[in-house]
């Protein structure tokens, strides 16, 4: 292969701003706290920070209605904090990239106040404006990802838009030529400023079947599935017109060295590879989410893997995600113990991984009081959507008041084991999981096997996962014991004569004097334990 370029071989770490660190004590955490935290991120050892939305926001979905594709939110700072970001990021050796919404807009964007002003408004189709079923009612029966109906009335106009998601969120009309390009630009802006990249939200969505036919229905629902799962959404995503606007959004990045353009793709594989484009013309990394609903069994990660390993594209890189600010958290999915087993996996795959912010201590799904319930999806349907607040909560650097997040009461409560569970507690404690996460990454980058080689199956019987990275005449197997239970495995005839280099919490490096761990050609395995051998 050529030179592998930086978002290849290195790791990305999401950061949630609001939650991420308050450098002006109003609770919310704000682009001066993110350049205040940066060394931890060089210290910890991954190579690019992604930022949630920082943009202009009334926040009614905290950020996902964009009010201005080009500015700052005061909550966040002003553009000159995002220069000062940018300048200490690079200084650092870090990448820096923005979250893109292009599916919708905020409904108090200056575009979507003049599409609702008037049918007759230049930028009427700017958005996706219909009238009335005959009944008078919506103009099909699509659904919004938060709930009922995905159309609102305009009784000003006397018309119907759409939004997927909230009211307060309507859906842009890619097919205007003159919005694309008004979109295109918003992107050059952030590349033009030094933007490294964008995660592009939704992409499967910014394009509707032109007519607008309705959805047919689930036949797999059930009470207790959400509004939007009762419709499978065959004309409202995944349109094969969408291949062409993620065209024009490469070459919009083409045009600049070594950017990277990632998009949020819920699909299954099949699909989410077509993402990549014909000739390696869409985006660089379609999201790979299929760990955050994988079953945690030793032969069904081993299919996932290699079913995604086998569609990918020619030329097309590989990325793994393991949590995200819309999913619950890995350690409360797969359960406290085998968080950090999960954490070699998720850095020893081969591809490009996604860290979210605090997963690297461990953090569990908080429970929110109802009271401080601020998700308006979980508002919406409390009794079937996921509280996504449980994995926005503060992140938690010491012992001292409010966690070193903020000098007051944060926008929302902090984890309960906030006092034990910080970044201070576990830097330097050898068993922590952020020793743990540290020293992997740093074995991540010393070994090419591990950044750029190729995964090969070793073995998925029983409890046990276990495969090699192979880069040229260096190997490295990594033996996951997916289960509670005592667990051995047969040791590749090359591994057989090596000394392990890293086990999971109680993390160290291991000795060669270091017994009970292999017996001849047999990995013995401890409950919840996973080992690397370099």
């Amino acid at each position: 292969m050529t030179e592998p370029l930086w978002w290849q071989t290195g790791v990305i770490y999401q950061v949630y701003p609001r939650s991420f660190n308050d450098s002006n004590g109003d609770g919310i955490g704000d682009l001066a706290g993110v350049t205040a935290r940066l060394d931890y991120l060089v210290d910890l050892g991954v190579d690019a920070v992604w930022l949630s939305p920082i943009f202009p926001s009334p926040m009614a979905d905290f950020g996902y209605d964009v009010a201005d594709y080009c500015g700052i939110d005061a909550r966040f700072g002003t553009l000159a904090d995002f220069d000062a970001l940018r300048d200490a990021a690079h200084a650092r050796g870090l990448k820096l990239l923005l979250d893109f919404v292009p599916n919708h807009s905020s409904s108090e964007h200056p575009w979507f106040l003049e599409s609702r002003s008037s049918r007759g408004n230049a930028k009427r189709d700017w958005y996706i404006w219909r009238d009335p079923a005959p009944d008078g009612g919506p103009p099909n029966n699509w659904q919004s990802y938060f709930g009922g109906s995905a159309w609102e009335w305009d009784s000003a106009t006397g018309q119907y838009y759409l939004h997927q998601f909230l009211k307060e969120q309507p859906e842009l009309n890619w097919r205007n030529p003159a919005l694309r390009a008004a979109m295109l630009e918003a992107m050059r802006f952030w590349f033009d400023r030094g933007v490294d990249g964008f995660r592009i939200d939704v992409l499967w969505l910014a394009i509707k079947h032109p007519d607008f036919p309705d959805n047919p229905a689930n036949p797999d629902w059930c009470e207790g599935m959400q509004d939007i799962e009762r419709l499978l959404p065959v004309h409202s995503a995944d349109q094969p017109e969408m291949m062409e606007i993620i065209a024009a959004m490469r070459d919009v990045a083409e045009a600049y060295p070594e950017r990277v353009l990632i998009g949020e793709i819920y699909l299954p594989i099949p699909r989410l590879v077509a993402y990549y484009g014909e000739g390696g013309n869409g985006v660089h990394l379609p999201f790979n989410f299929h760990l955050l609903d994988a079953r945690w069994v030793a032969g069904a990660l081993a299919r996932l893997i290699a079913d995604y390993e086998g569609a990918l594209p020619a030329g097309g890189w590989p990325n793994w995600v393991l949590g995200n600010h819309d999913k619950p958290r890995v350690a409360s999915r797969v359960g406290p113990e085998q968080a950090a087993v999960a954490m070699l996996l998720l850095l020893t795959l081969r591809g490009t991984p996604t860290l979210y912010q605090g997963d690297e201590l461990g953090m569990s799904n908080i429970a929110i009081p109802p009271d401080r319930v601020r998700d308006p999806q979980a508002l919406r349907e409390p009794d079937t959507a996921f509280n996504r607040d449980e994995v926005r909560t503060p992140m938690p650097w010491d012992a001292s008041a409010h966690a070193g997040f903020s000098t007051v009461e944060p926008w929302l409560p902090l984890n309960p084991d906030w006092a034990e569970r910080n970044v201070m507690a576990q830097r330097d404690a050898p068993g922590s999981m952020l020793a743990f996460t540290r020293a992997l990454l740093q074995l991540r980058r010393a070994h090419p096997a591990l950044s750029v080689g190729s995964w090969h199956a070793v073995s998925s019987d029983g409890a046990v996962l276990a495969y090699e990275r192979r880069h040229r005449d260096h190997r490295v197997l990594v033996a996951l014991n997916l289960s509670d239970t005592p667990q051995t495995l047969a040791l590749p005839d090359w591994a057989a004569r090596r000394t392990p280099v890293l086990t999971t919490p109680p993390t160290r490096h291991l000795r060669e004097d270091d017994g009970g761990i292999v017996d001849g050609a047999v990995l013995s395995l401890a409950p919840n334990q996973g080992i690397l051998f370099a």
